[in-house]
C-alpha cells in the first residue's frame, strides 16, 4: 500500500475537455525502430524520496524508483488476479514447484542473474529478504501482509522454499509481491535497527533492468539502464526523476519541455495538455482512494483511547455532516466519484451490500446532542467536561486536492459547532507525524495493491499502516473469513460485511477516488499502466530515435 499525491480542482468544461482527449489518446504502437535502445526520459514529481530502501518505501515518487532497480521472484499478470499463481511471470525466480500439500512452493531461482555489482543472486538473499521484512526493528510497510508466512529456508544455491501456515488462495501473491528481493551479501553485516540509515538506502543496489547512477539532494535521482541484466537491457538509456517544490513549478516545467511525464497533472491545466502539440494525456485507472482518517487512540499515550474520536458515535456523527457528493462535484466535476470505503470500487465484490452513512445535518446534531457535546457558551464550537470539540487535520502541502478538501471539511464541519483546523505540512514532514501516530486526524490517500489483500495492512488491528489504530475483533475476522477460503461466493460475502462493519465504525469518513491522468511527452511510447503503478513496465518504454532531445541543454549531462 502507499500514499497518493492528488490533483486540483476542475471545472465542467476542463472535465469534459479532459475526457474526449483521454478517449482518444494511450500508448503509441511500437514498431521496430521504435524499440531502438536510447534516449533519456525524464520524470518530474513534486516531492523528493526519502528512501530507496524497498522495505520502507510508501509513496509513489519512492515505490516508482524502488520497482525499476529491484526485482520479485515473479510479477504479477496484467489482469492482477491474485488467485493462486496463474498469470504470474518469472523474474528472479525461473521457475516454481508447489508441495502435494501445498503448503510450501521452491522457487528455482535463474542461474544468471545477478546484482549490479555483478555478484550472483542467490536463495539467501531471499531468506535475507524475508527477515528483513519481517523484522520488527525494521518496520517494513508490507509486513502485516506476510503473516501466513511461517518461514524461508534455503534448499540449495539456488533455491528457496516459502513454507505457509496454511493453504490460502492468494498465498502465492502474498509470497511474491509484498516483497523486492535484497542483496544479502551487502547488507547481512548491518544491524537491522540500522539499515534505514545506511548508504544502501540512497545508493541501492538491485537486480532490476535500470541500475542507480545517483542521487542529488533536492535536485534529481537518476538510473541507467543495466547492459549486463540476464533478462536484457531496458530500452532507453536513461530516467532522471526530477523534483521540485510543488505542483505549480511541476506543471510549468512540463510545459516548458523540460519533463517528459508527469502523474499529478492539475484538473484545470488539462485543457493546455490537449492544445499541446508536444504532449498527451493517458488514462490511469489506479487504485486509489482517500479519506479523512481519526486517530482513535490518544496522542503520546496508545494506552489511552482518544478523547474526541476514540468514542463511535462522535465519528458517526462527524461522518454524517459532511457532503461527500458536494465535495467530489466541487474538486472534481466529473473526475471524481465519492469513496465507498477502505478500497476502490474496483476492487469491491458488491458495492450494493452494504449501506453508508448518510449526510443528515440535523442528525449529526442530534447524535452529538446526545453523548454531551453541546456549545455551552455560544462561541459556535462544542465542548464536553471543560474540552472544546476542535482538532488540527494534517494534509500534505503538495496536494492541491487534499488542501481544498480539508479547507471544505472545516467549512462543513463549522456548521455543527466542531472547530477543524487545517495543517499544512510538506510531505516528509507530513509522513513523519502519521506515521509516528501524531495526529488527531490526517487527510489519507492509499494507491492499493490487486485484490484486497492490502486491507490487512491498512485497517487490521495488527495493520503496520494503520495509523488510526482502528482495532474490531469483528472487522478482523471478517477479514480472515474472506481472506482464508477458496470459495469465492463465500468470500464476496465475508468481503461484505466486513465493509459494512468498518463504515459503520467510521475510522475515516471515505471521501472520493479520482480519476487521474497522467501526462507523456508525444515523443514517449509507453507500456500500457498497470492499475498498481504507471511504473510497472518502465523498462519497456522507448522514444523513437528521430525524436530523442539533448538533454545536456537542460543540465542533465550524456548518459552513462
Amino acid at each position: 500500500m502507499r500514499a497518493l499525491l492528488s490533483a486540483l480542482p476542475c471545472l465542467l468544461l476542463t472535465a469534459l475537455t479532459a475526457l474526449t482527449a483521454l478517449s482518444a489518446c494511450g500508448g503509441a504502437d511500437h514498431t521496430a525502430s521504435d524499440r531502438e535502445t536510447g534516449g533519456t526520459l525524464i520524470v518530474v514529481v513534486p516531492a523528493e524520496p526519502s528512501t530507496l530502501f524497498p522495505p520502507l518505501a510508501s509513496n509513489t515518487h519512492e515505490l516508482a524508483v524502488v520497482s525499476v532497480l529491484f526485482d520479485r521472484l515473479a510479477e504479477i499478470g496484467d489482469d492482477l488476479e491474485t488467485y493462486g499463481d496463474r498469470g504470474f511471470r518469472p523474474r528472479l525466480a525461473a521457475s516454481w514447484t508447489w508441495a502435494t500439500d501445498s503448503l510450501s512452493v521452491a522457487f528455482r531461482l535463474d542461474s544468471a542473474a545477478q546484482w549490479h555489482d555483478g555478484a550472483p543472486v542467490r536463495a539467501e538473499d531471499v531468506r535475507y529478504t524475508f527477515a528483513v521484512y519481517t523484522a520488527d526493528s525494521v518496520g517494513a510497510e508490507a509486513r502485516s501482509n506476510l503473516g501466513n508466512i511461517d518461514s524461508v529456508t534455503v534448499r540449495d544455491s539456488l533455491t528457496a522454499v516459502y513454507w505457509f501456515k496454511r493453504r490460502m488462495p492468494q498465498q502465492f501473491f502474498d509470497a511474491v509481491y509484498h516483497t523486492y528481493i535484497l542483496p544479502s551479501h551487502l547488507l547481512d553485516t548491518i544491524p537491522m535497527e540500522r539499515l534505514a540509515r545506511a548508504d544502501v538506502a540512497r545508493q541501492p543496489v538491485g537486480t532490476g533492468r535500470f541500475r542507480f547512477a545517483r542521487w542529488d539532494p533536492g535536485a534529481r535521482i537518476e538510473v541507467i539502464a543495466d547492459t549486463a541484466n540476464s533478462r536484457g537491457r531496458a530500452i532507453l538509456d536513461r530516467v532522471v526523476w526530477s523534483f521540485v517544490s510543488d505542483l505549480g513549478a511541476a506543471t510549468i516545467k512540463l510545459f516548458a519541455g523540460d519533463a517528459d511525464f508527469f502523474e499529478m497533472i492539475r484538473s484545470q491545466d488539462l485543457p493546455q495538455v490537449t492544445q499541446s502539440p508536444t504532449l498527451r494525456s493517458v488514462d490511469n485507472r489506479s487504485l486509489q482512494y482517500n479519506f479523512l482518517g481519526f486517530n482513535l487512540r490518544a496522542r503520546g499515550d496508545a494506552s489511552r483511547p482518544h478523547p474526541i474520536f476514540g468514542e463511535t458515535a462522535v465519528r458517526r456523527a462527524l461522518h454524517m455532516a459532511v457532503d461527500r457528493e458536494t465535495l467530489v462535484r466541487n474538486v472534481f466535476d466529473s473526475l471524481g466519484l465519492v469513496a465507498l470505503g477502505p478500497a476502490p470500487r474496483a476492487l469491491i465484490p458488491d458495492t450494493s451490500a452494504f449501506n453508508q452513512i448518510p449526510y443528515d445535518l440535523a442528525g449529526a446534531r442530534a447524535l452529538l446532542d446526545s453523548i454531551g457535546w453541546m456549545d455551552r457558551n455560544a462561541d459556535g464550537i462544542r465542548d464536553r467536561d471543560g474540552m472544546p470539540l476542535a482538532f488540527d487535520l494534517l494534509a500534505p502541502g503538495s496536494s492541491e486536492a487534499r488542501k481544498s478538501y480539508a479547507i471544505n471539511l472545516q467549512e462543513q464541519l463549522r456548521a455543527i459547532g466542531v472547530r477543524a483546523t487545517p495543517l499544512l505540512l510538506d510531505i516528509n514532514a507530513y509522513v513523519t507525524r502519521v506515521e509516528a501516530h501524531d495526529f488527531d486526524a490526517y487527510s489519507g490517500g492509499w494507491q492499493t495493491d490487486p485484490g484486497l489483500q492490502g486491507l490487512r495492512q491498512t485497517w487490521r488491528s495488527t495493520g503496520s499502516s494503520n495509523y488510526g489504530s482502528y482495532a474490531s475483533p469483528v472487522f478482523d475476522a471478517l477479514l480472515d473469513s474472506a481472506t482464508s477460503t477458496f470459495d469465492r461466493e463465500a468470500s464476496r460475502g465475508y468481503w461484505s460485511r466486513a465493509f459494512q462493519q468498518i463504515v459503520s465504525d467510521a475510522p475515516a469518513i471515505w471521501l472520493y477516488e479520482q480519476r487521474t491522468p497522467v501526462v507523456v511527452h508525444r515523443r514517449v511510447n509507453t507500456a500500457p499502466l498497470r492499475a498498481d503503478g504507471w511504473y510497472h513496465g518502465l523498462a519497456d518504454w522507448s522514444i523513437a530515435p528521430t525524436a530523442r532531445i539533448d538533454r545536456d541543454r537542460i543540465g542533465l549531462g550524456s548518459a552513462r
